[in-house]
């Protein structure tokens, strides 16, 4: 082959998407991967979307996504120019990298977080700065604060953390911000902040609304339950926003992604409802895995990590020919998304059985 490609691109590993499952002995093929909401659109979500065709598949969309902008600004109590766009959150921390890394500068995170975050720092040609996760599986927000560097640009701070479902709290991030220098970007991404019911976790908004250097990543993929329609945003201060909007795909935000953004904000008392049951569905997971023997974390997302270390792709086999995929982490752990209640069924059948490889 004669193209080049870029010198150090075949160090940058792949993003591995969650994987279907096989189908078990009955029939079951439950996919606990991708930490999807196992729910369909709501009917007045799926009108909303019926609405918007065909104009919204031989059109191009708004660039500017007016409609969906102003029912944010209203929701979040945020201006209209404090809020861009991104095909998922996803993108919209790929924009804030490109915005404000680039080659010698560093980019913090916790790891084990986010697996896109070492991939987008070094697509921007920046240096990734992994600090590791605490014992308990949460940000080691002291330790991150004592990596900060000169060339420092931007910090990711995932709460609730995927994969394991931790959260910081209120007074922890207060402390972080205190010694983060203000020409520093903290990012707080809440993509499961719908499902945090801990009172004392940081609110990013809040952070928002009084540290010029905190901007807050959202998406409607998961709570919401529109992740094939991609739909993330951001909450920063103008002038980083502004930036945001010139690293964006071009029309990235489908009509279609905008118009389900927008009946879902006006149906949130009804998805909240969903929402509840899958809290609750959670936390009977939680119980029932510890029980049969599986080191569950806490968790404050749609998920539940248990950190399985070696075992982990054997547990992951053993869910498989039940039937399951869940998410192997090899040599580290599973993350295990919470489905519809057969499926959690199904989970918490063969967990004894998993247990059995610690």
């Amino acid at each position: 082959m004669s193209v080049s490609i870029r010198s150090g691109f075949e160090s940058i590993p792949s993003y591995r998407a969650g994987k279907p499952a096989q189908l078990g002995p009955d029939g079951l093929s439950a996919k606990l991967s991708s930490n999807e909401n196992p729910y369909d659109p709501l009917p007045s979500v799926l009108d909303a979307l019926a609405a918007a065709l065909p104009a919204s598949v031989n059109r191009y969309p708004s660039i500017a996504a007016p409609e969906l902008t102003a029912a944010l600004a209203a929701r979040l109590d945020v201006a209209p120019e404090n809020i861009a766009f991104g095909a998922g959150s996803v993108e919209v921390a790929s924009q804030l990298i490109h915005a404000l890394a680039g080659a010698g500068d560093e980019v913090m995170y916790a790891w084990r977080s986010f697996e896109a975050y070492p991939i987008l720092v070094q697509l921007a040609g920046a240096t990734p700065v992994q600090v590791p996760l605490t014992a308990d599986g949460g940000h080691d927000l002291p330790a991150m604060a004592d990596a900060i560097t000169d060339r420092t640009k931007l910090i990711f701070v995932c709460n609730p953390n995927n994969p394991t479902g931790t959260t910081v709290t209120q007074a922890a991030v207060e402390a972080f911000m205190q010694q983060v220098p203000e020409h520093v970007l903290v990012v707080l991404d809440e993509a499961y902040v719908h499902f945090n019911v801990d009172a004392d976790s940081a609110v990013g908004l809040d952070f928002f609304k009084r540290y010029p250097n905190v901007a807050v990543l959202h998406t409607f993929s998961k709570a919401y339950g529109l992740a094939g329609l991609r739909v993330g945003y951001a909450v920063a201060q103008p002038e980083v926003a502004d930036a945001l909007r010139k690293a964006a795909v071009p029309f990235a935000l489908s009509a279609l992604a905008q118009a389900g953004g927008v009946a879902s904000l006006a149906a949130e008392d009804e998805l909240q409802e969903r929402i509840d049951v899958l809290v609750a569905e959670r936390e009977r997971m939680t119980t029932e895995l510890r029980a049969a023997g599986l080191p569950v974390l806490d968790s404050q997302a749609n998920f539940v990590w248990a950190p399985a270390g070696t075992a982990s792709d054997g547990i992951a086999e053993v869910f498989a020919k039940r039937g399951v995929s869940v998410r192997c982490f090899s040599g580290d752990g599973i993350r295990i998304s919470i489905g519809a209640r057969h499926e959690n069924d199904a989970v918490i059948e063969v967990s004894a059985a998993a247990a059995t490889l610690l």
